[in-house]
């Protein structure tokens, strides 16, 4: 970084942020990493409105409170690993209405149509279980 003049021009407190950035990135294991290279390359490709949706799905996400979170992810990481025209059943289903409100629901909606990165480590046989009517 030292030898880029761009970030050289970069007032003393912008260089040590991008400089504990890159510490605790280089601090990751390997895999992670490249979870976070792959994220940042996939960025790079969306169009201007995509990357404006994703703040905006992200940004209702973050309002929610931290438990609700990590179960709108839960189920996002899971409906993105089916094929698409499953996810609205799921969505809408019976099981989903019961424990998801209609924004939580909506989050979903939108962030599975992101198109970002395929869901990790995640088998056919994990994927959540079909609505009930």
């Amino acid at each position: 970084m030292q030898s880029d003049p761009a970030f050289r021009r970069l007032p003393p407190q912008m260089q040590q942020v991008y400089r504990q950035r890159l510490h605790h990135f280089l601090s990751l294991p390997p895999e992670q990493q490249q979870r976070m290279l792959n994220r940042m390359e996939i960025w790079e490709h969306l169009t201007p409105g995509q990357k404006q949706q994703a703040r905006e799905v992200f940004g209702r996400m973050r309002q929610l409170p931290p438990d609700r979170q990590r179960m709108v992810t839960t189920a996002v990481r899971d409906l993105r690993a089916m094929p698409p025209g499953e996810r609205e059943q799921i969505i809408e289903s019976k099981r989903f209405r019961s424990v998801f409100s209609s924004e939580e629901r909506d989050i979903m909606r939108g962030a599975t149509r992101l198109p970002l990165a395929p869901p990790e480590n995640v088998r056919p046989e994990e994927s959540p279980a079909p609505p009930e009517q």
